[in-house]
């Protein structure tokens, strides 16, 4: 997490800055995250000056810098790993990149239509079931999508949620990953400088 700009050695082009004040902005980050994981379906906004890099929006970036490091295996879509933001993951959060999606401990998905199915990613096992994939998923709008009605822990009676971009099948996906629990994966919407948490224990009517 630096605060300047810097020349990657192996490309010549200049790094994005990660965040301005890192000790500060990641807590907030954090802060939202667990907020978002809290009352599934709130959109919580990121109040962050982060210039990312390209396809990432503020909030996706702002979740990379804060959740991801060193040990925690992430898997990119090929939208998110551009070769400029694979160089500015890198640099600002020593990540390692894989390419198998069942081993990933994150998943950064910015191509929504193109998210791969969600029993393709790491469910945890009745042992440790907090070893999961967490997918952060990108969409167009957290809000102008077509209307869910989400019921569970964190939410008083109903939410209606309208994430726009997903594919038609994802909602199915998510009815057979909520028959997994305490197993199954969870996610996070972003959105420009937004999020959304959808933790498991969710059930959703689309």
């Amino acid at each position: 997490m630096t605060t300047q700009s810097t020349t990657s050695p192996a490309s010549g082009s200049v790094l994005k800055r990660g965040f301005t004040d890192p000790v500060f902005e990641a807590q907030a980050s954090f802060r939202a995250a667990l907020l978002s994981t809290a009352y599934p379906g709130r959109i919580v906004n990121l109040n962050q000056t982060l210039v990312p890099p390209q396809p990432l929006c503020s909030a996706t970036a702002a979740l990379c810098l804060t959740l991801l490091d060193f040990e925690t295996p992430t898997w990119l879509d090929r939208q998110a790993a551009s070769p400029e933001a694979v160089g500015w993951l890198g640099f600002h959060c020593g990540l390692p990149i894989i390419e198998e999606t069942r081993t990933a401990q994150f998943a950064v998905i910015t191509d929504a239509t193109n998210l791969p199915r969600l029993f393709e990613f790491d469910s945890g096992n009745i042992e440790y079931p907090d070893r999961s994939t967490t997918l952060i998923v990108q969409v167009p709008s957290l809000e102008n999508g077509p209307v869910t009605s989400w019921t569970g822990p964190g939410i008083k009676t109903r939410a209606a949620v309208g994430v726009a971009g997903l594919p038609s099948w994802f909602w199915s996906d998510w009815d057979l990953n909520k028959e997994l629990y305490p197993r199954g994966i969870d996610v996070v919407f972003t959105s420009g400088s937004a999020l959304i948490g959808l933790p498991r224990t969710i059930e959703v009517e689309a």
